[in-house]
């Protein structure tokens, strides 16, 4: 699924379409960019290949997730 997203021009990291091979690194922001929202993620760190007991709380941090409207809701809306 990451590669067809980074191929259809939805991740960005810091601004930027990510090719799917782009390693992200702490301080990145990446934003996924989804049919029906746009979510950004701070990169806090990333997990050791040897470190077993990790949690995702401590690689990334949700800065915003925004739900968009689409056409078909904003003309249901109109017609009420």
């Amino acid at each position: 699924m990451a590669r067809e997203m980074c191929d259809k021009g939805r991740v960005l990291v810091n601004g930027h379409e990510a090719k799917p091979a782009k390693e992200v690194k702490q301080g990145d922001v990446v934003t996924l960019r989804f049919s029906s929202r746009i979510i950004e993620i701070d990169i806090l760190g990333l997990p050791a290949a040897s470190s077993k007991k990790t949690h995702p709380e401590e690689w990334y941090r949700v800065k915003s997730d925004t739900r968009l409207r689409r056409e078909k809701d904003l003309w249901n809306e109109n017609l009420s």
